[in-house]
């Protein structure tokens, strides 16, 4: 089984890739879905950020308040990495557990979409990385836009993350998303079609 590590920064297009990945057949992990089911009510990283962050981050229910746990953690880098710090064992059991139902699934290509992939240390899970870059101004017009953020909010937004263009150095494959959509697919077919003619 070959394992496909896709990631990208904030508006570069990696969902666009993801959910193009996931049309064709392709199978698919979505880190955030993992982030999310680790979180969710009664298991064990939920308590740990209840533990670490008091029960008011938490909603009536008990479920996360994700909202209230952002607002903590998005301009205050130190209860960031403590966040990430808490989840991450827990998540990567999950990313684990994923590549173990694929693999035993006989699944050829298994793309594991994560955000955060170098950020995380998750690159030797992958056999081969794909980045889906956006030059930096465009990728700040397209968050204002997406997100409706003035260009100081959206810098922020940007600058919270690793650069793209670091991550564009670290990749084994890059997926141009400049131009239009038709252009981001073809270069996205042609690394499928490239991968099946060594196969």
């Amino acid at each position: 089984m070959f394992i496909l590590g896709l990631t990208g920064c904030i508006a570069t297009g990696k969902s666009t890739v993801s959910r193009y990945l996931a049309s064709k057949g392709i199978a698919l992990v979505d880190a955030d879905l993992g982030a999310r089911q680790v979180v969710e009510i009664g298991s064990p990283g939920l308590q740990a950020i209840a533990d670490y962050f008091g029960s008011d981050v938490l909603l009536e229910d008990g479920s996360l308040d994700r909202k209230k746990l952002g607002s903590l953690i998005f301009s205050d880098s130190e209860k960031r990495a403590a966040l990430d710090g808490l989840l991450d064992g827990y998540i990567r059991q999950w990313l684990r557990d994923q590549i173990d139902f694929h693999r035993q699934n006989d699944v050829d290509l298994l793309v594991l979409d994560i955000p955060l992939l170098f950020e995380a240390g998750y690159e030797p899970l992958c056999d081969a990385i794909m980045v889906v870059y956006t030059p930096k101004g465009l990728q700040c017009q397209r968050l204002m836009q997406r997100d409706d953020l003035n260009k100081a909010q959206a810098i922020d937004r940007i600058n919270s993350q690793l650069s793209i263009e670091i991550k564009k150095e670290k990749a084994d494959i890059v997926i141009d998303n400049g131009g239009d959509l038709a252009e981001t697919y073809l270069q996205v077919d042609q690394w499928l079609a490239k991968r099946a003619a060594e196969n």
